[in-house]
């Protein structure tokens, strides 16, 4: 009987801290360290994308080595001996720590990542404060705050370019990268262009990958603030199905709570006169796009037909691949439909006037922020945006729309006129008019609040809503 041959992965036998331990061979010390649960701190690294050993925060030991080794892309030798903890590597850690200080911008009381920063979190564990230990020449950067939903900040910056590889090897955009040589070195867009000026799809990943505050996302919260204290402006806000599943980790909960009752109740309190799930918007959207897809098959058009409600993707096609574009639904995405539906059809109802209403969307993508500004996003008139503000989000319901869902249907089985498509390009297929002002102005906002323990607004309160109280 003939026998088969298996492969099998080599496996390597090495110490780390005097703890016996096995890996795959051509894996590097840092990978070996985390599969024995034995902690290396980095700052460069990030995982199967940026593995460059430029911190040398992650430097170890290695028995018989003249210097100290960067774990991340030291490779593993069998018999090798590892200490990750010794002091002469935590000395060098906080010699590097305080090397990176020293050219760093460290207003950090102000900065967005504070309590969340990497690099803050380093200097605490290893008792490196901010003090210059290495006082010299910075060189100075201005923040490019050109892009609709981020700001970059060079001067908080530390070179590791996990943004660099997130662009470009997880992305496929690569808008940025390093520029200059030396001490000059840094991190930009080609040719040091406004970040605006570049192929960037808005997406966010970078912001994610800056283990300091030197991206951040731009906050659009005083807007809201300030909306929310004009008594003209009636301010509803919409949440993504996601929010309402993540936001409780910001409060200790545990991963995937539901907290959507704890997040309408809180809306509430804070005076939204509004509090609308998007799921709403997403059931428009799916009778939108099966409408035009029977359109377009009874019509012999573009086929097959790509949607996405991810306006990131949306660019990443049109700048990528614009021979798709034909391909892609005109219909805008449940954020956009439903800005354009509170500005014509809630109007209605309401007795409200289009520009009087105040849209906010709390969505778990930047790349929202980037779309409320497309052109052709204003359903209900020139000037009147569908969604004003998209602010990132890292008991009791939403309000269900007045008159429930299905009144928002023509008889054709699409939505509003004017509520759910756009060109990619740009201009709206379909578009509401711009309204006459006719609708009766709303007196006090406290008229038509939903307080945390009342209905649905007029025309909804009697609807059932979905199980768990959302639309």
């Amino acid at each position: 009987m003939e026998h088969v041959s298996v492969n099998t992965v080599d496996v390597v036998n090495l110490k780390i801290n005097g703890i016996a331990c096995r890996a795959p061979a051509g894996a590097t010390v840092l990978e070996a360290a985390h599969g024995a649960g034995i902690a290396i701190p980095t700052l460069c690294y990030l995982k199967e994308l940026n593995a460059i050993g430029a911190c040398r925060i992650c430097v170890v030991e290695v028995k018989g080595a003249k210097n100290l080794v960067p774990a991340c892309v030291y490779p593993i030798a069998d018999g090798m001996e590892v200490y990750t903890n010794t002091e002469r590597v935590q000395a060098a850690r906080r010699t590097n720590l305080k090397l990176i200080l020293s050219i760093h911008n460290q207003t950090c009381l102000t900065c967005s990542r504070s309590g969340l920063c990497e690099l803050q979190r380093l200097c605490r564990e290893y008792g490196v404060d901010n003090q210059m230990a290495f006082e010299g020449e910075k060189i100075c950067y201005e923040p490019d705050t050109s892009a609709v939903h981020m700001v970059r900040d060079n001067s908080k910056c530390i070179m590791c370019r996990r943004c660099e590889a997130v662009c470009s090897l997880a992305q496929g955009v690569a808008c940025i990268g390093t520029s200059g040589r030396g001490f000059a070195t840094h991190i930009g867009p080609s040719f040091d262009s406004p970040l605006s000026e570049t192929a960037c799809i808005h997406c966010g990943q970078c912001i994610i990958a800056c283990p300091t505050g030197a991206l951040y996302e731009k906050d659009n919260t005083g807007l809201v603030w300030n909306a929310l204290g004009d008594p003209q402006k009636h301010v509803v806000v919409q949440t993504a199905p996601s929010v309402r599943a993540g936001l409780g980790e910001m409060f200790s909960l545990p991963i995937g709570t539901n907290v959507e009752g704890k997040l309408a109740a809180a809306l509430r309190r804070l005076g939204f006169d509004g509090v609308f799930d998007t799921d709403f918007a997403a059931d428009l959207t799916i009778m939108e796009e099966a409408t035009e897809f029977l359109r377009r098959v009874q019509s012999g058009g573009t086929l097959p037909l790509i949607t996405s409600c991810c306006p990131g993707w949306v660019k990443y096609c049109e700048t990528f691949h614009p021979d798709f574009i034909p391909n892609l639904s005109t219909c805008k995405s449940p954020q956009q439909m439903f800005g354009a539906m509170a500005k014509s059809y809630y109007a209605e109802k309401m007795g409200l006037r289009p520009e009087d209403i105040f849209v906010v969307s709390v969505m778990p993508r930047t790349a929202k922020k980037f779309e409320i500004t497309r052109e052709g996003e204003c359903g209900a008139g020139a000037g009147i945006p569908d969604v004003d503000v998209a602010p990132d989000h890292p008991g009791a319901g939403g309000d269900d729309p007045p008159g429930g869902p299905a009144v928002c249907r023509t008889a054709g089985g699409g939505i509003r006129p004017g509520a759910g498509h756009r060109h990619r390009g740009g201009a709206h297929l379909r578009r509401v008019g711009r309204r006459d002002g006719s609708g009766t102005a709303h007196g006090q906002r406290a008229a038509h609040r939903q307080g945390a323990g009342e209905g649905g607004v007029p025309g909804g309160a009697g609807r059932p809503r979905h199980q768990g109280g959302g639309l």
